[in-house]
């Protein structure tokens, strides 16, 4: 139950960073990100996402335009603001720090186990 609270924890504290991330590359509808993520090992559902592509939104993060559809209605592409690829700039930062750090812990680990 422990870990299982830790696993959701970490994924959720990295989904801004990732969904920033994919929108950086360009324009994308809502089940184009779902699909990077899921091609990640990063699963996401609708309901996650959508809420959360609001905030980022309302934060001034991201902003959308409709566009026509040839096969239905119209669909909402994201787009990362300024703001946002600075906030990705910084994120970025923190990933490095935290990667360094999570490895620099980890070494070593595998070794002492074994003894």
């Amino acid at each position: 139950m422990i870990a299982e609270n830790t696993q959701t924890q970490m994924r959720k504290g990295i989904l801004e960073y990732c969904i920033l991330s994919i929108i950086s590359k360009g324009e994308i509808y809502a089940s184009d990100i779902i699909s990077e993520l899921k091609r990640a090992q990063l699963l996401v559902v609708e309901g996650t996402l959508y809420p959360l592509l609001t905030r980022l939104k309302n934060n001034g993060l991201l902003s959308y335009n409709w566009q026509e559809s040839t096969s239905g209605p119209p669909r909402k592409y994201y787009q990362i603001t300024a703001e946002g690829l600075e906030v990705l700039r910084r994120l970025d930062s923190t990933w490095k720090e935290l990667h360094y750090a999570v490895e620099t812990s980890l070494q070593g680990r595998n070794e002492s186990n074994n003894n």
